[in-house]
């Protein structure tokens, strides 16, 4: 299992930057840096550990689960992360833990708005968020880099120097957040005007692009593409089985006592905005490649001028990262010992993110636990499949910024800046325990597809 350490960086919860700094870097005496790059197989069943899920899953949706996890190596290692979770628990780490996202690879950043409709670019999925060891995040998110340029056809030197630049990013931005204040660290966001400023003029224009195409969705066009008007004239959720189908009686009323849950739940002022509006169907969506089999829906709801406003309902579930991490002294008190994961999601999300949607909010139903955000507010994600190598290089870089940023929120960023170094053997261990994982994640794939 992975390696609790403990030490004078916990004694005292008012240590000075400096002094947390200096026991970070005198931890590298006790775990070397080139240590975290050494992988350590363990013994398991890929395909066991992740049927192990479909327990607790819509039967009928399993074999689409499979289905999407089956289209490329990406896509497994997308939708893998509890096997991941559980080979990472084998893994030598620091012992330090802070909030992770749990799932942080690199198709789980992208862009969404904020209530001051900025368009914002960050990690948004947070299914998996909860106190763990910060190398989880690190690892996964570099080992996505290399798995995707896999995917791409880079070679295998582009894709060493694509990982390193991440960890790279990664490192820089801990070093430098931890000499900022708390409130400016707090504060830090990056939105699409700081990333065109940063970009390679020939990476530029599909950039903007992709913004633009992000401000068109929203839930006016979510219900344009999604809804029909059925015989009375009454609007309503559009059947695409699997993928989109009504909710028969017993669901939607299911889903309508979780609409009530999630009032209660949510913040004063939307909670007085959602009185305006009243709710006029349902429907189970399957979203993603990992979550594909929980249960998910959208709901529709209509002002009194009959304008549109969408909103999703995702099941939440323990994190992965919960199961198989053992927790110590330095382990974050942000979890409730009979916490509602819904709850975990929302306010993991909030810490993590440098602003969230302020729709969220969580409820249950029917014994499942689920939370509630705003359906394609402006959310837009970059097709990896459609960047080359130097715009490739631009977004990982960025996604190692934004992972520094989230980690920076937890107490233990001066610890973490101290021990990593200037130089590049940090990025260097990242890289090697990516390209060696890479490939653990190429054979699960092989054994994975012929267990179907």
């Amino acid at each position: 299992m992975s390696r609790s350490i403990y030490g004078s960086r916990t004694g005292d919860v008012f240590a000075s930057a400096d002094q947390l700094r200096a026991d970070g870097k005198r931890y590298r005496r006790t775990v070397p840096i080139d240590d975290l790059g050494v992988f350590a197989p363990a013994d398991r069943d890929p395909s066991a550990i992740l049927d192990a899920q479909n327990a607790t899953r819509l039967p009928e949706l399993v074999e689409l689960r499979r289905e999407r996890m089956s289209a490329s190596a990406f896509s497994f290692y997308r939708g893998s992360a509890r096997l991941m979770a559980f080979d990472l628990a084998h893994q030598i780490d620091t012992g330090q833990q802070i909030v992770i996202c749990g799932d942080a690879h690199i198709s789980n950043f992208g862009f969404f708005a904020s209530p001051e409709r900025r368009l914002v670019f960050d990690l948004n999925d947070f299914d998996e968020a909860a106190p763990g060891p910060w190398e989880w995040d690190v690892r996964r998110m570099i080992t996505s880099v290399v798995v995707g340029a896999r995917d791409r056809g880079f070679s295998a030197d582009a894709t060493t120097h694509l990982a390193m630049q991440a960890s790279q990013a990664y490192r820089r931005a801990m070093r430098r957040l931890s000499t900022l204040s708390a409130l400016d660290r707090y504060y830090e966001s990056v939105d699409d005007a700081g990333i065109a400023a940063a970009l390679d003029a020939s990476t530029a224009p599909a950039f903007t692009r992709l913004v633009e195409k992000a401000r068109r969705r929203t839930s006016v066009q979510a219900v344009d593409r999604l809804t029909e008007f059925d015989e009375h004239g009454q609007l309503q959720f559009r059947e695409e089985p699997p993928v989109l189908t009504h909710l028969v009686d017993a669901r939607a009323r299911g889903v309508r006592e979780l609409y009530r849950e999630y009032m209660a739940s949510a913040a004063p002022d939307i909670r007085l905005l959602l009185q305006k509006y009243r709710l006029i169907d349902g429907a189970r969506r399957v979203v993603g490649v990992g979550s594909v089999g929980t249960r998910c829906f959208v709901v529709l709801l209509l002002d009194r001028l009959d304008q549109p406003l969408v909103l999703q309902i995702k099941e939440a579930v323990e994190s992965v990262v919960t199961e198989f991490n053992l927790p110590n002294e330095t382990t974050p008190a942000t979890l409730g010992r009979h916490g509602h994961n819904g709850q975990r999601v929302v306010e993991h999300q909030r810490i993590l993110q440098a602003v969230s949607d302020p729709f969220l909010g969580w409820g249950s139903a029917s014994g499942h636990q689920f939370y509630l955000r705003q359906f394609r507010d402006m959310k837009g994600s970059v097709d990896l499949d459609r960047l080359e190598l130097r715009g490739y290089e631009e977004y990982v870089i960025g996604c190692g910024l934004l992972l520094a940023r989230a980690h920076a929120q937890s107490p233990a960023v001066h610890w973490i800046a101290g021990y990593l170094t200037k130089g590049v053997r940090f990025d260097a261990a990242m890289t090697r325990w990516a390209n060696a994982y890479a490939d653990q994640v190429a054979v699960d794939y092989q054994r994975y597809l012929a267990s179907a």
